[in-house]
């Protein structure tokens, strides 16, 4: 089983910025290969996938998104780059 935590406040930027969005796991003593994901959910409420890294590879990049992948620390943030207007939303990490 693992276990993702996210103690993230409201991020404030520019348009033409970037915000990078914070996220803390946790995995049992037997698991050595895992995926964590990133989601945008929209007013809605539906829940848009954005990237996902696996643990055995190096940060991932997939246009405006980047993933800076802490193994050590069991950390995973998410980097938005030139932010839109439509970047305003809700965003989470799921394993």
């Amino acid at each position: 089983a693992q276990k993702v935590t996210q103690d993230q406040p409201v991020i404030i930027s520019q348009v033409g910025k970037v915000a990078t969005l914070n996220c803390q796991y946790e995995t049992s003593r037997n698991v050595h290969v895992y995926c964590i994901f990133w989601y945008k959910q929209l007013p809605s409420g539906e829940m848009t996938y954005l990237i996902r890294q696996y643990s055995e590879d190096g940060n991932e990049r997939d246009g405006r998104y980047s993933v800076n992948f802490q193994k050590a620390s069991k950390s995973i943030s998410l980097t938005i780059s030139f932010l839109k207007p439509e970047h305003s939303a809700k965003y989470f990490c799921r394993n």
